[in-house]
């Protein structure tokens, strides 16, 4: 509770011991913006938001753009084609494409990164002028020019990253434009003493414009220390195929450019080196974030208020399994997480090498526009280190029924990359790791981790049955009106074809008479399995599977996903939130 006295001080009565009262004057709540009763702010900090200019009058703060239909007008980078995004525009007035990269807030991050969104503004934006929305085109002039943004909205405490510029700011996360200072002033929002001024102003989860400019705008140059911290979130958020400047993956080779194949390290090996490697990054980190929360302690003296001291599960690298994966776990629950996650990671790389989407020979994208085949490939890389898949179909199946089978091909992948002579040494780590076979892990596992790290907007989609005898992989960005037949035609059939052939076989077995009694045995169950399984494969391909590729049906992936998946019906695995209206 709290009483008025006669000298309109108000004093802070708590149910703690007397050392907990606090005291402030009424007037001194007038110099925080908004008049908030933030009993606990010292007259130091008081003292700055009286002294200081706010951050608005040096630095304009932006709410951002409103589509009015964000799933018809916005799709993650990696859903549509490379050759219709403009990355690292600097000029509004040369926009002449259809898509361009925004900053939509999402996960506590701090300094770089969760870039991962595309707008669609082709012609000035006319589809979104014409698609009935409540939008907001605004603040047109500072398109791609460099900002420090935030999640409005957020579920813990609030993370500043910055963008040099090229990419667009939605309203869920507006933009603080300092230009050349945006190294300063992430500096302070990012510390303890910038997180100690917001809370004073909204001690909320929700992050608006008006509560961020109206932080003290300190003149502490900082740059240095600033900069050394985002150029590691950026390196860490660039180490991961979902982001737009990934290259190669640092787990295969993480010091050369042009790498030479076989690596000399076994796989365990080139993970411990890369492990101490993002130790070594996450301390630093850490010691750099104290580094900056103590400059500004230290400026205005209140090393009694706060501490520069951060936590590990608050330095926000993807390769610090502590905010990965969170504090409420042992260490070593930690390294098992983290070593099996970057086995997936390396194991999904691979299966983008198949399909050529990535190349051992070259970093980046190799093919990412629609439509794209083999010979598009071999113009850029015409003697592969490792071959890529020429039809865009991977079967993926228990047994090893075809020779392009996915897990055949990541077996040849393991050994281009780590070499035959530690190949089993090789294998029997990433299972150890997986916990099962690697088999096991493609039919089992593989799909759903595919699902998830694409955030449910595969670029890999699944032909697959109704109970899952026949599966086959295919490249989103390679599809051909003729992909489902070569599907059907190629494989399915075929892989019905084998599948009979080989219950012939075990009904030769069942009779013969040079057979054990268990042989026979096994014979009649593998029958009767064989009899289910192509069944299963008639009804797929006689309902399913022969209607859809009579339809030769065409794709634009400029729908996006969740339109285009719809479309093959029963045809692909199923992923429940496509077809929800929200997800």
């Amino acid at each position: 509770m709290s009483e008025m006295n006669n000298n309109n001080q108000t004093t802070m009565v708590s149910d703690k011991p007397k050392q907990h009262f606090f005291r402030a004057s009424a007037s001194d709540f007038k110099k925080i913006p908004g008049s908030p009763i933030a009993y606990w702010i010292s007259e130091k900090v008081i003292n700055a938001f009286e002294n200081e200019s706010p951050l608005y009058e040096n630095y304009p703060v932006k709410s951002g753009i409103m589509t009015g239909n964000d799933p018809l007008f916005l799709r993650l980078w990696y859903e549509v084609q490379l050759q219709k995004v403009s990355f690292n525009l600097t000029d509004a007035n040369k926009m002449n494409n259809y898509w361009y990269p925004l900053s939509k807030g999402g996960d506590f991050r701090k300094w770089f990164g969760n870039n991962e969104h595309l707008i669609n503004l082709r012609d000035n934006g006319y589809d979104i002028k014409n698609g009935g929305g409540n939008f907001r085109l605004r603040d047109d002039k500072w398109y791609f020019k460099p900002y420090v943004t935030w999640s409005r909205i957020s579920s813990s405490s609030i993370a500043f990253r910055a963008l040099k510029g090229g990419v667009l700011f939605a309203d869920a996360a507006p933009g603080i434009f300092a230009d050349t200072d945006c190294e300063n002033v992430i500096a302070l929002l990012n510390s303890k003493l910038g997180n100690y001024f917001l809370s004073s102003i909204n001690p909320t989860l929700n992050y608006q414009t008006n509560d961020i400019e109206r932080i003290p705008a300190v003149s502490i140059s900082n740059t240095f220390v600033a900069g050394k911290l985002i150029e590691k979130a950026k390196q860490d958020w660039d180490s991961y195929e979902t982001s737009w400047d990934f290259t190669r993956l640092p787990f295969i080779c993480e010091q050369a450019n042009n790498p030479t194949y076989p690596l000399i390290l076994t796989l365990k090996q080139s993970y411990t080196q890369l492990r101490a490697h993002w130790q070594e990054m996450t301390l630093e980190t850490q010691r750099l974030e104290q580094e900056n929360n103590r400059i500004f302690i230290d400026a205005y003296g209140l090393q009694d208020e706060l501490t520069p001291d951060v936590p590990l599960n608050e330095i926000t690298l993807t390769c610090n399994p502590h905010y990965r994966y969170g504090n409420n776990k042992t260490d070593a629950e930690l390294e098992t997480l983290l070593l099996a996650d970057t086995l997936k990671e390396f194991i999904s790389y691979a299966v983008g090498c198949m399909f050529g989407r990535y190349a051992l020979d070259k970093p980046g994208l190799i093919l990412a526009n629609q439509g794209e085949t083999l010979a598009d490939y071999l113009k850029q890389i015409p003697e592969p280190i490792f071959s890529v898949d020429d039809d865009n179909v991977i079967p993926m199946l228990d047994g090893d029924w075809f020779t392009d089978d996915v897990t055949e091909r990541f077996g040849k992948f393991l050994k281009v990359t780590f070499g035959e002579a530690h190949y089993e040494e090789n294998l029997k780590y990433i299972e150890q790791a997986l916990g099962k076979d690697i088999r096991k892990y493609f039919l089992k596992d593989f799909y759903n981790d595919h699902l998830k790290r694409y955030k449910k907007r595969p670029i890999y989609w699944l032909f697959s049955s109704p109970k899952g005898t026949f599966n086959a992989l295919i490249y989103l960005h390679r599809y051909r009106s003729d992909t489902v037949s070569v599907v059907l035609n190629d494989y399915l059939r075929e892989f019905r074809a084998k599948l009979s052939a080989h219950k012939v076989h075990l009904e030769a077995v069942s009779i013969s008479s040079s057979a054990s009694a268990s042989e026979k045995t096994k014979a009649l169950k593998d029958i009767e399995n064989h009899r289910k399984m192509l069944d299963e494969l008639d009804t797929y391909e006689r309902e399913v599977l022969y209607p859809l590729a009579t339809e030769q049906l065409e794709i634009d992936l400029d729908d996006g996903v969740k339109v285009n998946y719809q479309k093959f019906g029963e045809a692909l695995k199923k992923i429940p939130s496509l077809a929800a209206k929200e997800d």
